[in-house]
């Protein structure tokens, strides 16, 4: 593979020395930005980051074997990272948008049978197949978007079979798509209709079925449980989660999306690696969640679409919580693949700033997956996964918001996107 050499950003946004540990506080606005910046790279790792004239001299005698991508008058970013998606599934429900839109609450459309359990019903009646295929359609337009890692949680398959099935489908992405899919196991979704009447003993088939069997095939990293009144109780979840660690899976909760609920506080004694939407959360969640380092994983994208107030970020932020920020991709609260928008709706709805909003999208979205080490920022020795934005600072990124600006997409030191086309 020929070097790739990317060249005179306007401003590259390196996020440099962030790896250690999440962004928190004022560390976020810390972008590291190297104007007239270009990075080397070589068999997918990035070699050398610096002022253009730097790498220039240092790489002069092989400049002409090198692939050069021109970045003048443009941005550079790391790859961005999506840390809560439901990428697999089948089906769409616009029709119970109409109904919110009417004044239907999200929970009364999933008691009717609507929500999760449509999606359920949907992606059980597909082939392996067809939720590869639709879930391709899906990656490649995040990738499209700038995308270059995502989360993927199952939880609409709800039995053994169908959430192997998902998980199945999301390891043949990871094998097959450039963008890397690392998957969560979400069997504590909700309790499927066939054992409403007996939500005991799916918590059993949970534990003692569905887990032991994931981590037995390595299908998941995170184990997550749906943390609400009316889905799964504090103690329920806790339950899930515990045994979840004892089979390698890291901790993940939906927290205190519709009302306080302990979710946060679990969290914290758990050791989960983040807690997610956090809209309802009580302060006294949020202070355990910044002493154990929990990263608070928001969702603004889902409140929007939900008509609903967005998470107070500065809550979060000046309670030393880590950020980071996620698109909550899946059919009934969050039908969106473009991260860039998520970020616009941080700054405009939870008031987050620009550079805020890009630490939370790159290097804490990386922190909240456990892939800092090697992804998240533009550092020596990390996977070459990059960005050219067509805009020359990165605070038009989220300014001209609904726009996608991602005109190159560099994933592990090749070019994927290319005149916003995907290349592969």
């Amino acid at each position: 593979m020929r070097p790739l050499f990317v060249r005179r950003a306007r401003q590259l946004v390196t996020l440099a020395g962030s790896s250690a540990a999440p962004l928190v506080g004022e560390q976020m606005s810390n972008l590291s930005i190297i104007e007239n910046g270009s990075v080397w790279i070589e068999n997918g790792t990035i070699t050398a980051v610096g002022p253009d004239d730097e790498l220039v001299r240092r790489f002069a005698d092989r400049l002409a074997e090198a692939e050069v991508i021109d970045a003048r008058g443009k941005t550079v970013t790391p790859g961005l990272v999506d840390p809560h998606t439901h990428l697999v599934y089948a089906g769409s429900r616009e029709h119970e948008w109409t109904m919110r839109l009417g004044g239907a609450t999200y929970m009364e459309i999933m008691n009717a049978g609507g929500g999760i359990h449509a999606t359920t019903k949907a992606t059980r009646e597909a082939s392996e197949e067809t939720l590869y295929e639709e879930s391709k359609r899906r990656l490649d337009q995040f990738l499209l978007h700038g995308v270059t890692t995502v989360e993927a949680k199952s939880g609409y398959g709800l039995s053994l079979e169908h959430e192997i099935k998902q998980l199945n489908v999301a390891k043949r992405l990871d094998d097959t798509h450039p963008v890397d899919v690392v998957s969560t196991f979400l069997g504590a979704h909700a309790v499927p209709p066939e054992w409403k009447h007996d939500r005991e003993e799916y918590i059993r088939l949970i534990i003692e079925e569905m887990i032991p069997e994931v981590s037995r095939q390595g299908l998941a990293e995170f184990n997550d449980v749906f943390c609400e009144r009316g889905v799964f109780t504090p103690d329920e979840a806790r339950r899930i989660l515990e045994a979840g660690k004892a089979h390698g899976l890291t901790p993940k909760i939906h927290a205190d999306e519709i009302e306080p609920y302990g979710g946060a506080e679990l969290a914290a004694e758990v050791g989960a690696i983040s807690a997610d939407h956090l809209l309802r959360a009580s302060d006294e969640g949020l202070r355990r969640m910044a002493e154990r380092g929990v990263i608070g994983v928001l969702l603004p994208g889902t409140a929007f679409f939900l008509l609903t107030n967005a998470a107070h970020a500065r809550r979060l932020l000046d309670a030393g919580v880590p950020v980071a920020l996620a698109t909550d991709c899946n059919p009934g609260s969050s039908p969106t693949v473009s991260l860039p928008l998520v970020m616009s709706l941080a700054c405009l709805h939870m008031r987050m700033t620009p550079a805020e909003a890009l630490a939370a999208a790159t290097i804490n979205a990386a922190h909240a997956i456990g892939r800092a080490h090697v992804i998240g920022s533009l550092e020596l020795g990390k996977k070459a996964d990059l960005v050219v934005f067509n805009v020359p600072n990165y605070v038009q990124i989220m300014y001209y918001y609904g726009v996608n600006h991602a005109e190159t997409v560099i994933k592990d030191g090749k070019v994927v996107v290319a005149g916003g086309k995907v290349r592969v």
